[in-house]
């Protein structure tokens, strides 16, 4: 399968294993975008539970993923869409940034082209 034609998880956390994930594919992202992430991922688990991710599309867009597991009577589901909610209307310049990362270094989408659609 081409790459571009399936989801790549960029990073998340469990509450469950209480761990975060960084998907090294992706180093090349700033210290300082890597360590944001890390904070919204784990405080995201840390106040609903559940696993959390951060994901690129196969068309470059950006995902925001919860679950739980089936017993998890402590996660909070209400509370996860809300929160998704909230992370991407604040830190919706964060997550257009990633998206557009992702399409010019990952996709090879054209970058003029890409700057002329977020004007």
């Amino acid at each position: 399968m081409d790459m571009c034609e399936e989801r790549m998880v960029l990073c998340g956390a469990n509450a469950y294993e209480r761990k975060y994930y960084y998907n090294e594919r992706f180093r090349q992202i700033p210290q300082s975008v890597q360590d944001e992430l890390h904070i919204i991922c784990v405080l995201f688990t840390e106040e609903v539970g559940g696993i959390f991710k951060i994901v690129f599309e196969p068309d470059g867009g950006v995902s925001l993923e919860t679950e739980a597991e089936e017993d998890d009577i402590y996660y909070d589901e209400i509370g996860s869409g809300l929160l998704v909610k909230e992370i991407r209307r604040k830190r919706e310049e964060l997550l257009q940034s990633l998206s557009l990362y992702y399409r010019a270094l990952i996709l090879k989408e054209d970058m003029s082209q890409l700057l002329e659609e977020e004007a």
